[in-house]
């Protein structure tokens, strides 16, 4: 027996069927083909499934199908549709992959991250991506990609006025 499931996914609605237990990742990799999100350990624990569920970082592993239904999610996909998103860029900049099996989960992590908290320390940074395992990288790397994206996604104050202007 399978249940309708209508999401909106990277911007587009999406809809296919789902068994009651199908977890929200195989759903994603296995319906609609998005194989960016990828299945680690499927308890929960290695991050690597991270998704955004209305706006909330969540383990694709841990949330049926079925339970998402309505909701919107962003996948890596949906990070860099128009070149790289400046997580990506910073990644590649820091050299912060190596096998890359995690490094979609770290950057859903990372972009919900700082939204709330666009000015994060390093240690809060830490503290964020903790839950995210990696096998090659060591950390280094990942943090000081997430704060080299945290420096570049900050809001640049305005100029003041012209000096030439007049204005004041």
């Amino acid at each position: 027996m399978t249940e309708p499931v209508s999401l909106e996914v990277n911007g587009r609605r999406e809809t296919g069927r789902a068994e009651p237990r199908m977890t929200l990742v195989d759903f994603l990799r296995s319906e609609l083909g998005l194989t960016g999100t990828h299945v680690g350990c499927e308890q929960g624990v290695c991050g690597a499934c991270t998704v955004v569920l209305d706006g909330v970082a969540v383990r694709g592993c841990l949330v049926f199908a079925v339970q998402a239904d309505g909701a919107q999610v962003q996948t890596v996909e949906g990070l860099g549709r128009d070149g790289l998103h400046p997580l990506q860029q910073a990644f590649w900049e820091a050299q912060a992959l190596q096998c890359g099996f995690c490094t979609p989960g770290f950057l859903m992590t990372a972009v919900v991250a700082l939204e709330e908290e666009p000015t994060m320390d390093r240690a809060q940074l830490r503290e964020r991506l903790s839950g995210n395992l990696c096998r090659c990288t060591g950390y280094q790397s990942i943090v000081e990609a997430v704060a080299r994206a945290a420096e570049q996604l900050q809001p640049r104050p305005l100029d003041g006025p012209d000096e030439g202007s007049g204005e004041r």
